[in-house]
């Protein structure tokens, strides 16, 4: 009996322990040695189960990994993957995270390239191409902007289109060429326009050519036309340069003079100074005329008219007698 009495305070004691365990997120544990197997498939950065074995035989705490069953009053390994004991309860995995495995103490974030948008989640989804995600325990995944793309899945960023080509879309695959007419240096994120002077008639350039001397190129898509004998095209010309036409010829590099120019010249030259001797009579008469009128007021003094003693005052005096 006195056995009896204390394999019941022992009993009690273990009791009192589950329930002390239970306040305090830590439950006792009771019964025999139990062994669990895990079959799920890890990922990459996962480890084995840490709940496969047991040891119930003694009045303990349960051990990490597992929780106590009210029902069975054991410890156990949390039953289904994507969930993890936090602390002494299996709780399902939030959105961001992942966990393969069944009896774990922690999920798992999902890495840059993955993510996981539900709760409860055994695995990770890869972003698809053309999306990417740089960013550890994502909820999504974000598309590729303009100019870069991304031609696998997972990707933890998006690439820059090599040289020579582009990709204008949102959310790219894949690239592709530039036009004839336009190029893209490795660092450029779309393809550009050549510059003026310059041409390109493939297809995926890196550089545009300069146009050649004696050649002009009025677009940059199409080759370099031959420049007419009649014209100039130094290097980078966009059109021929011609003389004046009527006036001026071409003469090797330069423009001269043609014989109808040098005549009008002449003539021009001829009534030119024609007018210039024409002016300057003129002038020469308007001054004498001017000069005249000055000095005749010295040569004669006019006199008022008016009456002394009834005689004009302007009259000759008479003298009679003398």
């Amino acid at each position: 009996m006195e056995h009896l009495g204390v394999l019941s305070v022992f009993a009690a004691a273990c009791v009192l322990g589950v329930v002390m365990s239970q306040t305090t997120l830590s439950p006792a544990v009771t019964i025999t040695t139990v062994s669990v197997n895990v079959t799920t498939p890890t990922m990459p950065g996962t480890t084995e189960p840490s709940c496969s074995v047991l040891n119930t035989s003694t009045c303990a705490a349960c051990a990490p990994g597992t929780y106590y069953d009210n029902e069975t009053r054991l410890c156990s390994c949390c039953p289904d993957v994507g969930l993890c004991v936090f602390p002494a309860a299996c709780l399902p995995c939030t959105q961001g995270f992942y966990q393969p495995l069944a009896g774990q103490l922690g999920c798992l974030s999902c890495p840059s390239g993955f993510f996981s948008n539900v709760t409860r989640s055994p695995v990770c989804r890869a972003c698809s191409p053309g999306s990417y995600n740089n960013n550890t325990a994502s909820i999504s995944c974000s598309a590729c902007t303009p100019g870069t793309y991304c031609n696998s899945s997972s990707c933890a960023q998006c690439q820059i289109c090599p040289a020579g080509s582009e990709a204008l879309q949102v959310a790219a695959k894949q690239c592709t060429s530039c036009r004839p007419g336009m190029h893209k240096l490795s660092h450029q994120t779309i393809c550009q326009i050549c510059k003026s002077g310059f041409y390109q008639i493939h297809w995926g350039q890196e550089n545009c050519d300069l146009c050649p001397e004696n050649h002009y190129c009025p677009s940059p898509d199409v080759n370099p036309i031959q420049c007419p004998n009649d014209a100039f095209c130094p290097e980078g010309s966009t059109a021929p340069g011609y003389c004046m036409e009527t006036f001026f010829r071409k003469a090797g590099e330069t423009c001269e003079l043609a014989p109808v120019t040098i005549a009008l010249l002449v003539i021009g030259g001829g009534v030119g100074l024609l007018f210039i001797i024409v002016l300057v009579l003129r002038m020469k008469k308007d001054n004498d005329s001017e000069l005249s009128l000055a000095r005749t007021p010295l040569l004669r003094k006019d006199r008022p008219p008016g009456r002394f003693y009834g005689i004009p005052c302007d009259a000759e005096p008479v003298y009679a007698g003398w």
